[in-house]
């Protein structure tokens, strides 16, 4: 387990967050929650984020994701290479899966999405165009 890694409750379907690691099992509706792993995905892939540079200090990143209420991104996550900084973003249904970023991100960063059916997608080579 460690900062930043996703948990999810299959009773409830609760999604839990680590902020700060500590020791332990994360349970939820009496049982154990289930760790969302990365799943990194491609170009052809529509939880691949796409990252268009506005300037230097400003970026969009918009999916091509269907946003119905049967299959949507919930969030997204821009995650700096180092795991001290996080944007979030949540949508609402029908809303265009879009986040835009500003950071001079001469660190690095990855992008990661949690789809209602897919979990944890996560876009980790970073194309900006």
């Amino acid at each position: 387990m460690e900062k930043l890694d996703l948990f999810r409750c299959n009773i409830c379907k609760n999604v839990a967050q680590i902020a700060l690691m500590g020791y332990g099992k994360l349970v939820c509706c009496d049982e154990e929650m289930e760790h969302l792993k990365d799943k990194e995905v491609n170009k052809e892939d529509p939880h691949y984020a796409h990252i268009k540079k506005i300037s230097d200090k400003e970026r969009k990143i918009y999916f091509n994701h269907e946003m119905t209420e049967n299959h949507r991104i919930e969030f997204v996550e821009a995650i700096s290479s180092d795991s001290k900084y996080v944007k979030r973003k949540y949508f609402s249904i029908g809303e265009k899966p879009e986040l835009i970023l500003k950071c001079d991100c001469k660190e690095g960063y990855y992008i990661r999405t949690y789809c209602n059916i897919h979990n944890v997608c996560a876009t980790k080579n970073i194309e900006e165009n």
